[in-house]
């Protein structure tokens, strides 16, 4: 049964909250882990093909510099104090922002808050709205210029 791109973002997230628990962990581990989760749903389609394994590798991948924008917008929040829920929901909705031009900002920052919404506590959806709402005012100008031009070098 192939599901939508809600259910997959909420699968993705799953897998990425999980990563929050490893140490080091290499892409052949990722992809393991992948695979269990993947393997318990009811998705007609293989792991390459699907939008959770791109937003959970696209996590993965460019984690440092998503890091890096959510520390340039969570006023005084160091990461390691920011919760892992809201970290996670940040995190992939970040790379939906940044790097999948085909998604609004409007509808990766929606989604993120539905996901604060079921996983996070009272305080989460209003944390997350904050810091992404600030990053989108700077991310049409920098994030995604710098991000563009430096795929382009690579």
């Amino acid at each position: 049964m192939t599901h939508n791109r809600r259910h997959q973002r909420r699968f993705a997230f799953q897998v990425i909250y999980s990563l929050n628990f490893t140490q080091a962990m290499r892409k052949e581990d990722l992809i393991r882990s992948f695979d269990n989760f993947w393997s318990e749903e009811e998705f007609d389609m293989d792991r390459e093909a699907s939008y959770a394994w791109t937003l959970v590798e696209g996590v993965f991948d460019n984690h440092d510099s998503i890091d890096e924008v959510i520390t340039r917008h969570s006023q005084h929040w160091k990461l390691n104090r920011i919760a892992k829920v809201e970290l996670t929901i940040l995190r992939l909705s970040l790379f939906e922002m940044l790097h999948c031009p085909d998604i609004p900002f409007k509808v990766a920052m929606n989604e993120a808050i539905e996901l604060a919404k079921d996983f996070g506590d009272d305080n989460s959806k209003t944390f997350v709205n904050g810091v992404l709402d600030a990053a989108a005012k700077g991310a049409e100008r920098d994030d995604r210029t710098k991000i563009q031009s430096a795929n382009t070098e690579s």
